[in-house]
């Protein structure tokens, strides 16, 4: 398949600033494992853009470079990292307090970690109800909180000497609400900011700050953030990628792994019932039910657009898929996901599946988080705007274009990201049909 001639992509000059609102597990494990692997204290396992490779051509020319070297990504040695969060640790004090990383490991990154300290966040505990800290910002309005973080990206450019920047939001997850009369649009959106709008959540001015300052932005909750007519037409007007939602770390994608399994091989599904135990900060905001609601959404849509029940009602349309998430805190960030699956085969004979993925949530995001800002930046540079659908791959809710569904099986999300990438460069898109090595 012949493919445009490459595209003209800015060369990854100067340094990448990434900015993160929220200093939790994740942040302060994604942070912690980059200067682990600048140091040579360990491997980047789980991150595509470091160790994955791209085909190129046919299976016989040999051609396998890895990712990294294929497209123009910022280097792990340019990165600077800055964060809001409602609470005052620095990101040595985060991660301690995460518990996720080793202490011998923490203690040779403490000097670069403990110079990462938290901007005052932007912060409504209608959003976010079960945690309260003091390193909150004031204002009358909430276009002054998002004067004020503007102001904040501007300042860590000039004192990081950065480039370009990135943000990517790992703040806690916010109740669940729908898009109301001021998302509607850009001009409906900033009288909401200057009038104190209800429903204009925090997430959402900092996506506003981001994208009026053209920084592209990703959502790793599953939040209404960028998502809404006003955002979206914002990102479009600036020329600034975006991407979400909520990262895709174990048990949904466990399910992205096996329901295309199923469904390839018409074996049918009566049920998928799904429990997780956590006790992070992020099972505490989970406690509260808007804020599982938002959670719940984002899991349950993965089936129902993976199986496709409308047009196989025999094997899926009576799919009983029921998810829970149970705050426990001696777990801390170990979580652990139960799956029982019931799915039935030949003259609908039952069987059943059982999971138990005892996993580490920062641990399986911090990799995504890396991908995500340096193919963001990347997207940024080719001159990429608006959905950046190609990066549905680390999503549990892909954006897409309004109306359009979203791909959740992880092979064809996989093939999409490689393919963008060989169409950034030119190379022929891969379609895996094979004939030519047959005629």
């Amino acid at each position: 398949m012949s493919t445009q001639p490459n595209v003209k992509i800015a060369p990854a000059t100067g340094k990448l600033g990434i900015l993160v609102p929220g200093m939790g597990a994740v942040t302060s494990t994604f942070i912690a494992g980059v200067e682990a692997v600048k140091r040579g204290l360990g491997q980047p396992v789980g991150s595509l853009t470091q160790l994955g490779t791209v085909r190129l051509g046919k299976r016989t020319d040999n051609r396998v470079p890895r990712i990294k070297e294929f497209v123009p990504l910022a280097p792990l040695e340019c990165l600077a990292f800055g964060t809001w969060d409602i609470y005052e640790d620095d990101a040595y004090q985060a991660a301690s307090r995460a518990k996720v990383l080793d202490r011998p490991l923490l203690e040779q990154l403490e000097e670069p970690l403990s110079a990462i300290k938290p901007m005052k966040a932007v912060f409504d505990h209608e959003y976010v109800r079960n945690i309260n800290g003091p390193n909150v910002k004031q204002g009358k309005t909430k276009m002054e909180m998002a004067e004020a973080l503007m102001q904040d990206i501007r300042d860590f450019k000039r004192n990081n000497g950065c480039n370009r920047l990135v943000m990517i939001w790992c703040g806690s997850t916010e109740v669940h609400h729908k898009p109301a009369a001021v998302h509607q649009s850009v001009e409906a959106f900033e009288k909401g900011l200057c009038e104190n709008d209800a429903e204009i959540s925090p997430s959402q001015i900092y996506a506003y700050a981001a994208l009026k300052l053209r920084v592209p932005f990703a959502n790793g909750a599953p939040n209404l953030t960028t998502d809404t007519p006003a955002l979206l037409a914002l990102a479009r007007e600036n020329e600034v990628p975006i991407c979400g939602k909520d990262f895709k770390t174990g048990q949904t994608f466990m399910k992205t792994l096996l329901a295309p399994g199923f469904k390839a091989r018409m074996l049918g599904l009566n049920g998928w019932f799904s429990t997780n135990i956590l006790g992070n900060r992020d099972g505490e905001v989970l406690e509260d039910p808007g804020s599982f609601k938002s959670k719940e959404e984002t899991k349950l849509s993965v089936l129902q657009q993976i199986l496709q029940p409308d047009l196989y009602p025999m094997l899926y349309s009576d799919l009983y898929h029921a998810v829970r998430i149970n705050y426990y805190p001696p777990r801390g960030d170990a979580k652990e996901g139960w799956d029982n699956i019931d799915i039935f085969g030949w003259l609908g004979y039952p069987m059943q599946i059982k999971i138990d993925f005892l996993c580490r949530d920062s641990i399986l995001a911090a990799p995504l988080v890396l991908d995500l800002v340096l193919f963001l930046d990347l997207a940024q540079r080719a001159g990429m705007k608006g959905i950046q659908e190609w990066l549905s791959f680390y999503f549990k809710g892909p954006m897409t274009a309004p109306g359009l569904y979203p791909e959740h099986d992880i092979f064809i999300q996989l093939m999409k990201l490689k393919n963008t990438l060989r169409w950034m460069q030119g190379e022929e898109l891969i379609t895996h049909l094979g004939l030519e090595y047959y005629d």
